[in-house]
């Protein structure tokens, strides 16, 4: 597993591709989820991902929200390599990586309800109630470093 750690300007026109073909695939196809995939973000984050012979097989994407907070989002894991530990993993990077080279110690995420036991793994707290968004019910986390 090849793990890379890139922002915008430094992607390769494949690995862009290949990271939109995936969040497309996982999110609109799979979720059969509607929702503006290209949302402006992507210029301004760092992108967390891990290849394996030639395919994107986990991704993660690290950005500061408008209100100036670090956030983790659009994380997924390809359905063929669920339940091998690579989420633990890329969650574990995405986390090393906040705190040390962005010196950020709070951590916000948007998770999808049924994956709040997975963050709160991590330390991830819920900070509202349940609600939906794109007819997936989520809830908001946050992790924060003592």
């Amino acid at each position: 597993m090849n793990w890379q750690l890139k922002r915008f300007h430094e992607l390769t026109i494949d690995e862009l591709y290949a990271v939109l073909q995936v969040r497309f695939t996982v999110f609109v196809m799979e979720q059969q989820c509607l929702y503006s995939e290209i949302d402006g973000k992507d210029q301004t984050a760092y992108h967390l991902f891990a290849e394996h012979a030639g395919e994107i097989v986990a991704y993660a994407r690290i950005y500061y929200t408008a209100d100036n907070q670090i956030a983790i989002g659009r994380v997924l894991v390809e359905k063929d390599n669920r339940g091998k530990g690579i989420a633990q993993e890329l969650l574990e990077r995405a986390i090393a990586f906040i705190h040390k080279e962005l010196e950020e110690t709070t951590i916000k995420i948007q998770a999808q309800e049924y994956l709040q036991e997975f963050y709160g793994s991590f330390g991830f707290v819920p900070i509202s109630k349940v609600y939906l968004e794109d007819n997936i019910p989520h809830i908001d986390m946050i992790y924060m470093r003592a």
